[in-house]
């Protein structure tokens, strides 16, 4: 089981011709994703192959799925187009839209999410500005499973630990520890770190609750907003699995952007301090350093005498 996206999942990139959105094409390919559309307006009919994949590109999102059954895009175009290459993926009436894209203005996302929230959409965004998702497989390296966006599918291990993070680096990190635990993820999902994305902790956190095969859950979280806090009381009230949780910048000073743009202390809930607080309120174990993650999920699930394995 996992959430969001499994090995049977057919995926299209939109920016397959260019040389990031090619280059993590061709790494989903290797890692054993049903890769089977690219989309770059202007080069329809042309194909990218790569290892004896061949893989068919079309001017639209809509013209791909149609063509191939994809349900699922990840988007690699430059920032002042992302926005409408987001849309063009509700138009499509896609499952899932995985924005990796960095620097997409505001405003542009303030439009997008305006369509999400118009009641038609049924198109879940996960970005911008974010990691992807990985579904580890049964293969060496976790492979055979379903690698979405530029995390390193390597450092995955098929498993029942769900890892979600507004930070790539520390998503990677907490990944690693778990595998080095001789643990495994069901699935990993960075969302972002930008101020206005597509889905929340909370989303995620509700996924896997819902998911039988997710045993222990690592939320990591930042500075800004009030995402963590949202999603720390549900937990408190709902969420019967063991929660690990981490919390990015106790040291940043306030009002200063640290890193991402959403890090940005604003209320008196958005510290680092405060959001610890919360989290210990609620029932999760805070990892005190990023070194702690595994562990701290281990610390979670022993008090809870619950079986991660």
């Amino acid at each position: 089981m996992s959430i969001l996206v499994n090995s049977d999942t057919k995926i299209l990139v939109q920016g397959i011709t260019g040389d990031f959105g090619g280059r993590h094409a061709r790494l989903s390919i290797d890692y054993g994703t049903k890769l089977v559309a690219g989309v770059t307006p202007g080069k329809g009919g042309q194909v990218f192959e790569h290892n004896g994949v061949k893989v068919p590109i079309f001017n639209t999102v809509a013209e791909a799925a149609s063509a191939t059954g994809a349900t699922v895009s990840v988007i690699f175009v430059p920032p002042p187009f992302a926005a409408d290459a987001i849309i063009e993926c509700l138009d499509a009436r896609l499952d899932l839209a995985v924005a990796i894209t960095e620097g997409i203005p505001i405003r542009d996302m303030v439009r997008v999410k305006r369509v999400l929230e118009g009641g038609n959409a049924r198109t879940r965004l996960i970005g911008p500005n974010c990691p992807g998702i990985v579904t580890p497989g049964d293969g060496p390296d976790s492979s055979g499973g379903c690698r979405i966006g530029i995390a390193p599918g390597y450092i995955h291990r098929k498993g029942h630990v769900g890892v979600v993070s507004r930070s790539g680096t520390l998503t990677y990190e907490a990944v690693h520890q778990v595998t080095q635990l001789g643990l495994g993820q069901s699935t990993s999902v960075g969302i972002g770190g930008d101020p206005v994305n597509g889905t929340s902790h909370l989303d995620i956190i509700k996924l896997f609750n819902e998911d039988p095969d997710t045993k222990g859950i690592i939320l990591i979280g930042e500075i800004g907003g009030t995402a963590e806090v949202e999603a720390a009381r549900w937990i408190r009230d709902n969420c019967q699995k063991p929660v690990a949780g981490f919390i990015a910048g106790a040291t940043a000073p306030a009002g200063r952007r640290m890193g991402h743009a959403g890090a940005v202390i604003g209320g008196k809930e958005d510290t680092a301090a405060a959001k610890i607080a919360i989290f210990r309120e609620c029932g999760i174990e805070v990892a005190e350093t990023p070194s702690d993650m595994g562990a701290a999920l281990v610390r979670a699930a022993q008090t809870r005498n619950v079986q991660l394995a």
